[in-house]
């Protein structure tokens, strides 16, 4: 058999690994085996808060439209149904959108509404 140096491709993921370490603390940015750890448990974080992030971002834009309902005297249950019972299909997003930047706008479908 012939023998297979593989230096250099060692040197390559390694130097790899840690460049996406880069800006850890302590251990972790220059010590191949730390720098695997820690970036193991940030992918896993990251992917989880990828999701987490969208599931907060909802239940926010449902409590300013709540916020913004119950102003004009309606709560946000009430709200939905009378905007699936209109057939008006805006989402949470543009709509607590709408309560912040355009309340006059939000002030009409609120009329639709009721």
């Amino acid at each position: 058999m012939v023998r297979i140096k593989k230096g250099v491709t060692a040197h390559k993921r390694r130097k790899h690994l840690l460049k996406q370490a880069k800006g850890f603390r302590w251990g972790r940015k220059n010590k191949f085996r730390a720098a695997k750890d820690a970036l193991r448990h940030a992918w896993e974080y990251a992917y989880r808060d990828r999701k987490t992030k969208k599931r907060e971002r909802r239940a926010l834009w449902q409590v300013q439209i709540n916020a913004a309902c119950r102003e004009q005297g309606l709560n946000y249950s009430k709200f939905a149904f009378g905007l699936r019972k209109n057939k008006i299909e805006l989402d949470r997003k543009i709509l607590a959108q709408l309560c912040q930047d355009n309340p006059e706008i939000f002030k009409k479908i609120m009329e639709k509404v009721k």
